[in-house]
This record gives C-alpha cells, structure tokens and sequence, in this order.
C-alpha cells in the first residue's frame, strides 16, 4: 500500500509543464487542497480502518532568494470510519476523524535549471485530532478531542505561471506522524489511540508578494544607453566575466582589469563607467543585487590598481542589456559581466 501510495505521489511531481523558472524571494503565501491516506490506527484494541478523504492547508512563508524557505502554516485532514477489526471479528463504524494544527517548515528549492522547481523539506508542529460521532456495534468508539507533537516530510514541485509573475502552481506530497497517544471518550470509558500516520498528496498556488512588475519596471533602462553613445572621443570598453551566482574576481578578471587601470592613465580619460549585470536566471530583484556586487567589486580593484575612486562611475543593470539575447531563466556565461568604459 505505502509503495503504491509513494508511486502516486511521484506521478504528481514529475508534470510535463514548461515555464520560467525563479528562485522565491521575500514573503509568499500558499493554499493546498487534496486527499489524505491514514494507516489504520489501534484504538481500544480495535484496529480502525478508515478512507481516504480531503485535506487543505493554508500557510504563510518567506524565501531568502538562495533556494531555503521558511513556511507557517496551519492544516486539516479528514477521513472517514470504514469499519473497526476487534478480536477476529469486524464490525461497522460511522463518523470519522478531523486532524488539525500548525507546523512550522523549512523547504529547500533544488538548484535545477528547470521550468518545474522540485523542493524538499520538513518540519515539526502540533496536531488535535477529534473523533467526531464514532459509533459501532462494538461500541467502544465515541468523541472527543486530544492532541499531540507531530512532524512532517515534504516533497514537491513548483511551476511558474510567466502570465502571472509571482504566481506558481505547485504539487506536493507529504508524510505526517503524530508522535503520543490520544485519549478519547467511549461508552467504555476513556480509550487510548496509538500514534497516527498519513500521505497526503495535495495540489495548490503559490504568491510570491511583492514580486509582479518587478522585471517589467527595468526594461525602459535601456532607453538610457543611446545617450551615452555620441561621447565626443571613442570609448574603450574592457569585458569581466563572472561564475554564476558569484561576485568574485577570477585570476583572467583581476588581469582585464589591471589592463584597464594601466589604460586610463596613459589616455586623455575623466571617467571609468563600471556597469554590472546579470543572466536571467533569479529573479530580477535578486539579480539587481547581484550586478552591483559584480560593479563594486571591479571598481574597487581599479582603486586598488591606482585608479581614483572620484573617477569611477558605478552602475547595475540586473538582467537588463543582454550582451547575448536570451530567453528568462537562461545561465548565459557571457551575460554575467561588468563592463568597464574609459571616458
């Protein structure tokens, strides 16, 4: 049974989408609803069997750009009494049991260059479980609410809707167990339930806030440039290129760069435009970040190879100026530049 439950929920991660994919930035919220699956639980030496039945959670997270989010959220299950087994004999049983509570999580988006993002994660919480309206003709069920500690494992997928930017759909699967017994009512007196197990596989959406006209806001940058081209006096340009995600010199960038500073005092040159940018891969308020990075650190090995501070002029572009046109979400090498100009 768990196999095939474990089947299933990988059926749901491996959708044949294709989108941009983006690293989650800044406070998201996140709704899921699907089906639940609970092994059968012992309950008063009976063994209760029930059916799968719906599940939702509702959750508020933040991610830190880098691939780790933190997630709060609150959750329900419900399944429905089948029939309980007691001492060899089976017998019918109505109602069914409400689980409900809080988790804290920590997810991990995998670093894949992917339109479909797979996440893992988990996390710990507390769980109430309400036997709601339990009868049988055995008659040791009854009502009643206790709770315990509980953690969770998650597995899952996000795909970016690039229609709505900032909105991703997601499948998810999880595994949850409450880690005490319970304590329930019954026309036998109190009845103790061992710890609960479930699958769930769920299917939701995802808003990163804040996040929408973030890229179509830098676009008209480009406008900018033609004013710069008519300078009076040909500008030389010098090329550093970068790893991605990183904002460090190379031993070929420290050299370029040294070739410029040499440059610009032996030329008639009063400014050195130093223009950082990105691929884009990220999101476009992470990438701004990242090219001023890349722009603060050339301009400052051209102080530290003798250039003026007062002569520099620092720019950060982000994803914008393609030095090779891309599609988003593309890791083009040539892209994750900082480009030198001597005035």
């Amino acid at each position: 049974m768990n196999l095939r439950l474990a089947l299933a929920a990988a059926t749901c991660l491996v959708m044949p989408l294709a989108a941009h994919a983006q690293a989650v930035s800044g406070p998201y919220v996140n709704l899921q609803a699907g089906t639940n699956f609970a092994y059968p639980e012992h309950v008063a030496g009976a063994t209760l069997v029930t059916r799968p039945d719906y599940a939702g959670i509702a959750g508020v997270g933040y991610g830190f750009g880098n691939g780790v989010r933190v997630q709060v959220e609150g959750n329900f299950r419900r399944n429905t009494a089948t029939k309980a087994d007691y001492y060899r004999q089976s017998y019918d049983v109505h109602g069914g049991l409400n689980t409900y509570g809080v988790f804290a999580n920590a997810l991990y988006d995998l670093p894949v260059n992917f339109p479909v993002v797979p996440y893992v994660g988990g996390g710990v919480g507390y769980q109430w479980q309400k036997a709601q309206h339990l009868s049988s003709t055995a008659g040791i069920f009854g009502s009643g609410t206790s709770g315990s500690f509980a953690y969770d494992l998650i597995a899952g997928a996000a795909y970016n809707l690039p229609q709505v930017p900032g909105l991703a759909v997601t499948a998810e699967y999880r595994f949850t167990q409450l880690t005490a017994n319970r304590t329930f009512d019954a026309s036998i007196g109190h009845v103790y339930a061992g710890p609960e197990a479930s699958h769930s596989v769920l299917l939701g959406l995802r808003y990163q806030l804040f996040n929408a006209p973030a890229a179509p806001e830098v676009a008209p940058t480009p406008a900018v440039a033609p004013m710069a081209a008519p300078a009076p006096a040909p500008a030389k340009t010098y090329l550093v290129f970068f790893d991605w995600d990183k904002a460090d010199l190379t031993t070929r960038a420290t050299q370029i760069i040294a070739e410029a500073a040499s440059d610009s005092k032996t030329q008639n040159v009063t400014t050195l435009d130093v223009s950082g940018y990105t691929d884009t891969s990220g999101t476009a308020v992470y990438n701004q970040g990242l090219s001023e990075r890349r722009a603060k650190t050339v301009a400052a090995k051209l102080v530290a190879d003798g250039v003026a501070a007062s002569a520099i002029e620092i720019h950060a572009y982000g994803e914008t100026h393609l030095l090779v046109p891309t599609g988003p979400g593309v890791r083009e090498p040539q892209n994750r530049r900082v480009e030198i100009v001597l005035n």
